[in-house]
């Protein structure tokens, strides 16, 4: 039996990186696909518009894709997707020199929903009670504005925000735990548990 030429050879490693980096590829791609509208709509409760948003949220995927090796390596790779799109977030925001603008988008929209669907005897306090509640969202810490921002405003189910935080359950369950109690303090309301209740 001979030994292959260092030609042969030479083909036969190119073949697999070649096939590698396809692979890498289509990985994004599936990353990005399933990532992309819940990306959106997060983003657009930050910044407001929907062009903007969609700037923001493709950079963020430029920049994975750009060095998605690096993205793979890491412990969880949602987890490190999410902290990207929220850097490009607040990118977009600093040089705007705006906060995020969840009182502004979410809250109205919701309020809006609610004055439609149900007529009430007093539109304003509803309106009061949902800028109140975004606005007591916006100053929760960042992980548990994270959880509530998907869970609550955007819909997602716990096992779903877990999935795209790249977090355990259990921890989606403390930071909504946590944030409820923190949101019933800063609005005055009480929850009707005991400090030993979940």
């Amino acid at each position: 039996m001979t030994a292959p030429s260092p030609k042969a050879h030479g083909a036969d490693v190119n073949a697999p990186r070649d096939a590698r980096e396809g692979l890498l590829g289509l990985t994004f791609d599936a990353f990005h696909d399933h990532h992309r509208q819940l990306w959106m709509r997060y983003a657009h409760t930050q910044v407001g518009s929907r062009p903007a948003a969609e700037t923001v949220v493709d950079n963020a995927c430029a920049r994975l894709k750009g060095d998605w090796k690096h993205v793979l390596a890491q412990e969880s790779v949602p987890r490190y997707a999410w902290s990207l799109l929220k850097e490009e977030v607040h990118r977009w925001l600093d040089a705007r020199g705006l906060q995020p603008l969840l009182v502004g988008t979410a809250a109205f929209h919701a309020a809006v929903g609610k004055l439609l669907l149900h007529e009430t005897l007093d539109e304003f306090a509803v309106l009061e009670g949902e800028l109140g509640l975004y606005g007591a969202i916006a100053g929760l810490p960042e992980r548990q504005y994270d959880v509530i921002v998907l869970r609550f405003v955007l819909g997602n189910d716990e096992e779903h925000v877990a999935e795209y935080l790249g977090i355990e359950l259990a921890t989606v369950r403390s930071h909504v735990r946590h944030a409820r109690r923190r949101l019933a303090r800063a609005l005055n309301v009480d929850t009707g548990r005991t400090g030993t209740e979940e």
